[in-house]
């Protein structure tokens, strides 16, 4: 069942994923586009962008941009550097843009937000079971465990939404008094919709990037997911009715692969509570490189 989406919300519309949607859901909506640049990567003019700074606490800045819009999607993103235990520095920013994101959406009556996560948010099975062969597949709902401030921060947006889609955020309500010890929040607020979708790698995997770490190849391509399976997943994810979890909480978390041979991410939400159907699997999207590589059959580990 899908939802008459008409006008949706995208920040971060001049990267690199927005990039791959857009023609499509210009054909298919009205868009607001908000970024920091007006340009894509190629350089070229994105029209209609308001240049935004999502960061800004102060909401009132932006949230009309929220008016009358029936889903969001946050893909903006604010990039890191320097060593690895500053980049909780950078991180803390972007888990901020996602809250104030959340908020003005929250407070201009929203109905959905889709909202880019990562495979990163649980990348420490991947990295400490998966590569080692003493773990085949990652579930969406698995604790989200990371070994990296990246992934700590897309876990974090997952857990801010989970808050706002579960009805706990009326105004008033602190959850200290006596009552709410026993009853929380619960039913102080609206329950807006949220879709985290765990984005894998929406890129072309050039073989030659690779050089001679074939393991890292075969690795993209159970993370692998085209540019019209990302583009069907998040229109799904807008537009699926209902999206209710086993406990009422209007809240899914979805992996973001094609239907890749080498998958070591489940789609199982993703298929069943939002209808995905992947069109493309990279073993044969990337068949030619495969080939040539002579990579052997499964999905991590030694060659």
């Amino acid at each position: 069942m899908s939802n008459p989406i008409k006008r949706i919300l995208i920040t971060g519309a001049t990267g690199y994923i927005a990039d791959q949607m857009l023609p499509t859901f210009k054909e298919k909506y009205a868009t607001v586009l908000i970024d920091t640049r007006k340009e894509n990567r190629r350089g070229e003019p994105v029209s209609d962008v308001n240049i935004v700074d999502l960061i800004d606490p102060d909401i009132s800045a932006y949230k009309d941009l929220f008016t009358n819009v029936d889903a969001v999607i946050h893909l903006a993103y604010k990039s890191r550097d320097g060593d690895p235990i500053d980049h909780f520095y950078d991180e803390k920013e972007n888990v901020e843009m996602a809250y104030n994101v959340f908020r003005a959406a929250y407070e201009s009556g929203v109905p959905r937000v889709v909202m880019a996560s990562s495979n990163h948010a649980a990348d420490w099975y991947e990295h400490a079971l998966i590569h080692h062969q003493n773990l085949d597949l990652i579930e969406p709902l698995d604790l989200p465990l990371s070994d990296n401030f990246y992934g700590w921060a897309k876990a974090s947006y997952e857990h801010l939404g989970f808050l706002f889609a579960a009805g706990g955020l009326g105004t008033g309500v602190d959850g200290a008094g006596p009552g709410n010890l026993v009853e929380g929040n619960l039913g102080s607020g609206r329950k807006m919709g949220v879709v985290m979708v765990r984005i894998g790698a929406p890129r072309h995997l050039d073989k030659n990037l690779y050089g001679d770490n074939q393991v890292a190849f075969k690795r993209d391509l159970g993370a692998y997911i085209s540019p019209r399976d990302i583009t069907q997943l998040f229109t799904k994810a807008m537009e699926t009715e209902p999206i209710e979890n086993e406990h009422g909480i209007p809240w899914q978390v979805v992996y973001g692969i094609s239907n890749n041979t080498r998958a070591f991410w489940s789609l199982k939400s993703a298929r069943e509570v939002l209808g995905y159907q992947p069109e493309d699997d990279s073993e044969i999207v990337f068949a030619n490189e495969i080939r040539e590589l002579g990579l052997n059959e499964g999905k991590l580990g030694p060659l």
